[in-house]
């Protein structure tokens, strides 16, 4: 009987660790478009990366923003286009379309320091 249970147990566990060994995949690939999206529309002032320094002194570092602000909270500026300046320095105006805004998100969650 314990066999017979083992046995039909293991498709399950066999799907269950095929999901699970996917997931990073797509995690990561989420991660790696959301990089894309904050070089091509932010990184001329911020430093989009795991390090160095932005371009623009006022402009923080993507890799510290979840000190000043919760990062869910930028879900819907992100959708409505962010109208902030940096001292002199106008952040260029756009818009994301939800899966940007959940690529960029990924990316961001993943380099926070």
């Amino acid at each position: 009987m314990l066999r017979f249970a083992l046995l039909a147990a293991a498709p399950c566990l066999l799907l269950a660790a095929g999901v699970a060994s996917a997931k990073p995949t797509v995690d990561a690939q989420l991660s790696k478009r959301g990089r894309a999206i904050a070089q091509q529309n932010c990184g001329r002032c911020h430093a989009v990366g795991a390090k160095g320094e932005s371009a623009n002194p006022k402009s923080p570092p993507f890799r510290l923003l979840a000190r000043k602000y919760p990062l869910s909270n930028l879900e819907e500026a992100l959708a409505e286009g962010i109208v902030v300046g940096h001292e002199g320095l106008e952040m260029p105006q756009f818009r994301l379309n939800p899966a940007q805004i959940d690529a960029l998100l990924a990316y961001l969650r993943s380099i926070q320091k």
